[in-house]
């Protein structure tokens, strides 16, 4: 019988849902080393969504435990910015809908920016509710930076124009009233989470852009206020701005 062309075998190949496929058996058979190498690819990539189904759906526990306890707004909340030198603590509250489409949610901290972007435009989409709180470095002073990240949390759900029923914070208990579960790395094990964190890295990231119209020298497009070495050098040549965190070593030291 005539052998397929390397061609027809990538098309069959794309139809394939499952390693137990009789096509699959059959190729195999083939012992030329296009075809072969084919095969190995095709087995990566479906490990890979195998990899990637199972985690997803281990990601959704939290969620349906909620929901099996009668919830149904159940918010993911996540801050960023506690470790920067400069600008605010950022808080995401999402409500995402049931039976939500696998779109890539992870760790924010595990995506890369491009991806990170993409996967923020399908959240924007597809979410029941999105708010966002911010606290900025004069209060983050005043009340220390823990403080600070719990009254963003409670004002992005403050913000949610849908109020949850069921909170699933990232390491944090918030007295709301509101029922809830800290749950620890929260970003990584909750999709609700992951969600609030993409959306808080997102916002953050482009307000410390901004502020590098009106704050040029230190890098904050680059460094988002974090202690780069760009960023010390230019504490030493231009002092703290006004979205400095002046009880942060080391802004304190350059202060006037």
């Amino acid at each position: 019988m005539e052998k397929r062309s390397i061609k027809e075998i990538k098309l069959i190949l794309e139809k394939i849902q499952t390693l137990s496929d009789e096509r699959l058996t059959e190729l195999r058979s083939d012992d030329r080393k296009g075809v072969q190498d084919l095969i190995a690819k095709f087995e990566r990539h479906f490990a890979k969504k195998a990899e990637r189904a199972a985690h997803f759906e281990e990601m959704q526990s939290f969620e349906r435990a909620a929901q099996q306890k009668g919830y149904r707004m159940i918010a993911g909340i996540d801050e960023v910015g506690r470790g920067p030198l400069a600008g605010p603590v950022v808080a995401a509250a999402v409500i995402l809908p049931e039976g939500m489409e696998d779109i890539g949610l992870d760790d924010s901290k595990k995506l890369s920016a491009k991806r990170r972007e993409e996967i923020f435009e399908m959240i924007k989409e597809q979410a029941v509710a999105i708010g966002i709180g911010i606290v900025d470095a004069f209060t983050i002073d005043k009340i220390n930076i823990y403080e600070a990240s719990k009254v963003a949390m409670k004002r992005a759900i403050e913000l949610l124009p849908e109020q949850p029923d069921y909170l699933l914070i990232d390491a944090m208990r918030l007295d709301t009233g509101i029922p809830q579960e800290g749950i620890i790395k929260g970003d990584a094990k909750s999709i609700s989470i992951a969600a609030a964190s993409i959306v808080a890295k997102e916002v953050r990231d482009q307000m410390m852009k901004d502020y590098e119209q009106l704050y040029p020298g230190y890098g904050f497009a680059q460094n988002a206020g974090y202690g780069t070495k760009a960023h010390i050098e230019g504490l030493e040549k231009l002092g703290p701005t006004p979205i400095h965190r002046m009880t942060f070593a080391p802004v304190k030291e350059y202060q006037q």
